[in-house]
């Protein structure tokens, strides 16, 4: 039915289901022929998931990096062996809590560069194997700690033992180990009972829809007032705009020497989008700083 339509579609995802599960619903109430996610959320977790659809699948690594918001409330002096609420209780401790600016300074103290271990219960694999296949076996499998980045984590609401949080990371954080972190910091131990991601990259709650109402309603109202446009959907990248001839010529992947023109884009990012006269998304092109020239990155022209 909808099987030509190309974008990116945020849901609000609802505790309970797994990404992959999310994701198989879209596609068979859509009817879209082609649909992948930009980064799983456990089942416990809800918020934004972010759908590529069709073409937009393409383009998923661009926002597989970017950073992520989360709301979420620790609870103190019970440790669970998956950190959160899904898990067994493998620890419980009854000690008096800190003073509440101590523990304002210990959240303060895994802002910015930290090392973290990933939980053995999670979709990491050794050996093809997903680690937590390999923990609910009896066989858990620890990963050696990596660095991730921490770049605001502030309390909204303390109401011991349950303490409110938000924290804008790097992509590969686990909010489930920095809670327990946070817990062993304080000295109480805790893990996750709510989690909530509130924003993903550029995509954030408020352009979200739920399951419940793409369900309810007609899917071409769906795709007509949420599906969000591969050009909308990268703000960040340098835009140019192809003529007539380049159109044409980038349907076919042939090298443009207008692209050579192009002023080289400053900082990191060395990838730019064309559109054309509509602002449809055709190509992605990325800088090469050894040839000092732009190559095709992907074509996503009709």
């Amino acid at each position: 039915m909808h099987s030509q339509l190309s974008g990116f579609l945020v849901f609000d995802k609802p505790a309970g289901i797994s990404s992959a599960k999310l994701v198989a619903i879209v596609k068979k109430t859509l009817g879209i022929a082609k649909i992948g996610h930009t980064g799983t959320l456990d089942p416990f977790a809800t918020g934004v998931m972010i759908c590529c659809i069709n073409q937009a699948t393409r383009l998923a690594g661009f926002f597989l990096y970017g950073t992520k918001t989360y709301e979420a409330v620790l609870y103190l002096g019970v440790e669970t062996n998956t950190q959160d609420l899904t898990g067994e209780i493998i620890a419980t401790h009854k000690t008096a809590f800190p003073s509440l600016n101590s523990i304002q300074e210990i959240f303060q103290q895994f802002k910015g560069r930290i090392l973290q271990k990933p939980p053995v219960f999670s979709a990491l694999k050794h050996k093809g194997t997903p680690l937590y296949k390999l923990a609910r076996q009896g066989r858990p499998v620890e990963k050696p700690a990596r660095t991730v980045e921490i770049s605001q984590i502030d309390i909204i609401d303390i109401n011991l033992p349950e303490i409110r949080f938000q924290v804008s990371c790097s992509s590969g954080t686990y909010i489930r180990t920095l809670g327990a972190d946070i817990g062993k910091a304080i000295g109480c131990g805790g893990h996750l009972v709510k989690l909530k991601r509130v924003e993903s990259g550029c995509f954030s709650l408020n352009q979200a829809i739920s399951l419940q109402d793409m369900q309810d309603m007609p899917g071409n109202i769906i795709l007509k007032n949420h599906l969000i446009k591969m050009t909308e959907a990268l703000p960040h990248l340098a835009t140019y705009r192809a003529d007539k001839k380049e159109v044409e010529n980038i349907k076919y992947g042939r090298k443009i020497e207008s692209f050579l023109k192009i002023s080289r884009p400053v900082g990191i990012e060395h990838f730019i989008k064309i559109v054309d006269n509509q602002n449809d998304l055709m190509a992605i092109l990325e800088y090469k700083k050894d040839i000092n020239q732009y190559n095709y990155c992907c074509v996503l022209a009709k």
